[in-house]
């Protein structure tokens, strides 16, 4: 029996190696026959032909059969009319639930197929760098790398499909943006000048791109407007080339942002002409130029402006081959020679209940409960007779054929639902709603005061919905100050005088200085913007349908002054007043991995499977988190490393792991992580990617802040 059991062990062994190699034979062939095809298609192109596909959305090249390719953008939903409408990327990242973001996306890349849209200009890979006065902040999943490159991965494998499914039917290429360190701005201006270092390049902004690449195997990639070093992103050589494909290892194509290739010329003054500009970003390796509108002014990648060079310099050609193949490589892993999908005339998309529901539930995993004071959260529907709904985002407008409560870069859902709308569906006739706007926020006029303080003197409880929209905050609505715009601090000051409870809603997509306002209410849910399933999303959670249980992927500060705000600190030197701001604080007012639940959650002393690993080893760790309060409830275990002596300066932590885990009331569930020899490594004083021997400090818990965390020592031989 010994020896049947030898030789069917060792049939199946064989069998796996022949069908592994089968299976790379298939691989190989399929790659050479992609090389094939697309060097066939190229050998034939002419000139013109080869710069017409390097502009975005090129024509359909009926001589040769090259299919049109068609793009938007899908930060959280496809930017066209009737789209599904998701919570902004900042709402995502406080999910912290890659699986569900997964989900939602291949519901964008189905209603992008369905109307021959192939190509999307998302998602955002930017890391937050902590400064709440830029406005592109809400476009970020946060101020983490590791937590960035999660959700970022889960994003682009649910466009782009995974394994067979890899750009099939169902599916669209991504476009991972902006590469790389676009937040890293001075000025907390889009696009101003900043410098950084080879070491915060490798720690904080390669992560997630690098993921991005070698993990969900993105398609395409869209540099940032700035400069590294000198040097724009768009004619950077070492970044692209050097870094991105050698390096990385990727296998896609480039498309530029917005006019920058013309930039080159008038923005970064490198260039003196288009064809000087055009020239450098090819030679980088920008395979695409997009100019949106193609105004023939911003246009560089065009005859007009590249013919004469192109035919006097015959070696540029090897340029152009390179960036055409890349293009026409991209079409083929479409599959659209052999089914090029039919582009609807007037790109309204369907959404379908399915995509709405899944809309409903990133709504409220998105949902972050920052204060509940007194326990006033839950409102019991049967215990108030009635309820004051106000403030300028209680309720929502369409402006220029836009909701402005959805946040930059929106599409126009099929229908939008309001806190107020939300509430009212909620309570019905049960429960009487009185409804001020107070103020807006575009005028300094408290018209409108009187009737809000009315409405919640005659009320049981508030309901204050306040914060910003898509015209205070988004790409081109940088700021010199976080403070709420307009008259709204005044407003919640005058309705706080009324004694009656107050929970404050904020629907925005930055950081604000709210320490103030925080102290005037009774309970403070954040909510980003949260698709067009808000009011659904807020009344579940409002009225306990739903326990709240996003969290922070951003600090809060307390005031301009304290920014960039970020739990990515180095030690400081503290002594004789020093490290210390004079007058303030220098903690945030909310840390970053921080939010609430009308439960509690205790957590158990940490255990290591070993407590002396040898580098290049895995270890495992294990807490108990045990429900103790009275809902079944959702928590987000997380875990942070600190290498306690290094040859180089280190974070106080990083978070390397992390897992949200559906726990009932009274129950308690063991949470395992695998500390992967990754998690240990660090960049030397050479730049060398290593694991030093020594100990580390790993904490474990429900944010950033030292009190909800716990911690456990690992010696690494």
């Amino acid at each position: 029996m010994k020896f049947i059991s030898i030789i069917m062990k060792a049939t199946v062994v064989i069998g796996s190696l022949l069908l592994l190699s089968a299976c790379a034979d298939g691989v190989v062939e399929k790659a050479d026959h992609e090389k094939e095809f697309v060097d066939n298609i190229v050998s034939k192109m002419t000139i013109d032909e080869k710069v017409e596909q390097m502009l975005q959305d090129a024509p359909y090249n009926e001589r040769l059969g090259i299919p049109r390719m068609m793009y938007s953008e899908c930060l959280h939903g496809l930017w066209l009319e009737g789209a599904t409408v998701f919570p902004q990327a900042i709402a995502l990242g406080s999910t912290w639930n890659p699986e569900l973001i997964k989900e939602m996306t291949s519901y964008i890349a189905k209603e992008a197929r369905s109307i021959g849209v192939t190509h999307c200009y998302s998602p955002n890979l930017d890391v937050s760098i902590g400064d709440a006065r830029y406005g592109r902040i809400e476009e970020s999943y946060g101020e983490d790398p590791y937590l960035v490159s999660r959700m970022g991965v889960a994003f682009i494998q649910g466009l782009q499909g995974e394994g067979d499914e890899y750009l099939d039917e169902n599916h669209i290429i991504a476009t991972a943006k902006h590469f790389v360190a676009y937040p890293e701005n001075r000025t907390g201006l889009n696009g101003a000048f900043s410098d950084v270092s080879m070491r915060r390049l490798r720690e904080i902004h390669f992560p997630s791109f690098e993921a991005a690449v070698k993990e969900a195997r993105v398609a395409s990639l869209m540099p940032a407007h700035q400069d590294l070093n000198g040097v724009p992103c768009h004619a950077n050589s070492w970044l692209i080339n050097d870094i991105l494909r050698k390096e990385w290892g990727f296998d896609g194509f480039l498309i530029s942002d917005n006019t920058d290739v013309g930039r080159l010329r008038t923005m970064h003054k490198i260039a003196s002409n288009k064809t000087e500009a055009a020239v450098l970003a090819m030679k980088a390796g920008v395979d695409m130029e997009l100019v949106i509108g193609k105004n023939p002014d911003h246009l560089s990648y065009t005859m007009d402006v590249l013919e004469d060079t192109l035919l006097k310099d015959k070696s540029l050609m090897k340029y152009v081959d390179a960036n055409v193949k890349r293009i026409i490589t991209a079409k083929y892993r479409l599959g659209m020679f052999e089914s090029a999908p039919p582009i609807s005339d007037d790109m309204i998309v369907e959404s379908s209940e399915e995509a709405q529901q899944c809309a409903l539930d990133v709504a409220r995993n998105a949902v972050i409960l920052l204060k509940n004071d007194k326990n006033i959260l839950p409102l019991d529907k049967s215990k108030i007779k009635s309820i004051a709904v106000i403030g300028p985002n209680a309720s929502e407008t369409i402006r220029n054929n836009r909701y402005i409560q959805t946040g930059s870069y929106s599409g126009m859902p099929p229908y939008y639902t309001s806190v107020l709308e939300g509430i009212k569906n909620k309570v019905g006739d049960k429960v009487k709603v009185n409804y001020a706007e107070g103020c807006d926020f575009f005028s300094n006029s408290k018209a409108g005061f009187s009737q809000a303080v009315n409405a919640a003197r005659n009320s049981d409880v508030v309901v204050l919905a306040v914060g910003g929209c898509s015209l205070t905050c988004g790409e081109g609505h940088d700021r010199d100050d976080i403070n709420l715009v307009g008259v709204q601090s005044e407003l919640i000051e005058e309705i706080s005088k009324t004694g009656k409870p107050i929970v404050m809603i904020m629907i925005n997509g930055r950081p604000l200085d709210i320490e103030k306002e925080v102290g005037m209410v009774d309970a403070l849910i954040e909510g980003w913007y949260l698709g067009m399933r808000t009011g659904d999303a807020l009344a579940d959670v409002i009225f306990g349908d739903y326990n709240p249980g996003g969290k922070l992927t951003v600090s809060f500060p307390r005031n301009v002054g304290q920014l960039p705000v970020t739990y990515l600190q180095k030690p400081d030197f503290v002594g004789s007043g020093k490290g210390q701001y004079q007058n303030s604080s220098k903690e945030p007012l909310f840390h970053f991995g921080y939010g609430m639940s009308y439960t509690k959650f205790e957590y158990s002393e940490p255990v290591l499977s070993s407590s002396r690993i040898k580098a290049g080893e895995s270890v495992k760790l294990k807490i108990d988190v045990k429900n103790i309060g009275e809902y079944d409830g959702d928590e987000i275990v997380q875990v942070y490393i600190k290498d306690d002596y290094a040859s180089v300066g280190r974070y106080n932590k990083m978070l390397k792991a992390f897992d949200r885990v559906h726990i009932k009331k009274g129950e308690t569930k063991t949470v395992e992580f695998e500390l992967t020899p990754d998690k240990f490594e660090l960049y030397d004083v050479n730049m060398k990617k290593t694991i030093e021997p020594g100990t580390f400090t790993i904490f474990v818990g429900s944010s950033s802040r030292e009190q909800d965390l716990k911690q456990i020592a690992l010696t690494v031989k």
